[in-house]
């Protein structure tokens, strides 16, 4: 598999808004596999880390998912790369490269591995989220006897259970809005913090038919937040005074260990 070849699969798998190029270093590296250069829109593959072309091709679609992060942003990418936003597009590159036969999912090739799934869906997962439902359904009946006594439902969270009210609240909406346990507890949190009903049904159901999570939080980000194109200027300038405020920073602390190394 060359480069050219990889390049084409990448498109076939979901054609890019802005040109890109992708090349193989001819290298070995220990510390990356590969890596997006969003200013001057290259993939570059250290190809000698790899003796097997699915493993490449799985990175070579994780810096593609950066590119294409990059083109919903006029071409430039953030500080900080590896955000819920850009997982959401890897894990729909990947599905779709799998539905279409350009990269294997090696999960479902282990017998072993998908017992052990099973095993760790219904044990771990779905028993632990039935047990923060239950918990959940304890709450409220512990909130409507506080309220019997005349006593603050929030100081029996805070001395008496000594738990967060955040996480409290959290368990009683699982049970209030009677989610799924077998998506597990995290995501249960995550759905219990979905106030609109339908978003939180389709985001339920998604979570159930095999999307990740960080895909399922951004399509119930983007339903929840209305789509208001930011102009160019605007966003060049917010991401200009961030890295001012950086600059600031950094300097200060420069100054801060010049001074300390002056006293030494």
């Amino acid at each position: 598999m060359n480069q050219d070849h990889v390049k084409e699969q990448l498109l076939a798998i979901e054609d890019a808004p802005l040109e890109f190029s992708l090349v193989f270093s001819g290298k070995k590296s220990k510390k990356m596999n590969g890596l997006y250069k969003p200013d001057a829109r290259e993939i570059v593959i250290h190809n000698r880390n790899f003796t097997d072309d699915n493993l490449l091709l799985y990175t070579a679609i994780h810096e593609y998912a950066h590119h294409l992060h990059a083109c919903t942003r006029g071409g430039k990418l953030s500080v900080r790369a590896h955000t819920s936003e850009f997982w959401a597009i890897l894990h729909n590159l990947l599905e779709k490269a799998e539905a279409k036969h350009i990269y294997r999912n090696v999960f479902a090739s282990s017998p072993e591995l998908t017992a052990l799934t099973e095993t760790i869906r219904a044990k771990y997962l779905a028993e632990n989220g039935t047990l923060v439902k239950e918990f959940g359904e304890k709450l409220v009946v512990a909130h409507d006897l506080c309220e019997k006594i005349g006593g603050r439902f929030e100081d029996y969270i805070d001395r008496v259970l000594r738990i967060p009210r955040l996480a409290a609240m959290a368990a009683i909406k699982t049970h209030q809005y009677n989610i799924n346990p077998s998506v597990g507890p995290d995501n249960m949190r995550f759905l219990a913090g979905i106030k609109d009903e339908d978003t939180r049904a389709a985001a339920e159901s998604a979570l159930i038919g095999g999307k990740s999570p960080d895909a399922v939080k951004s399509a119930a980000k983007m339903q929840r937040t209305p789509s208001i194109e930011e102009p160019p200027r605007d966003r060049l300038e917010k991401e200009k005074a961030r890295l001012e405020r950086t600059i600031t920073l950094l300097n200060k602390r420069l100054d801060e260990i010049e001074q300390e190394l002056e006293r030494c």
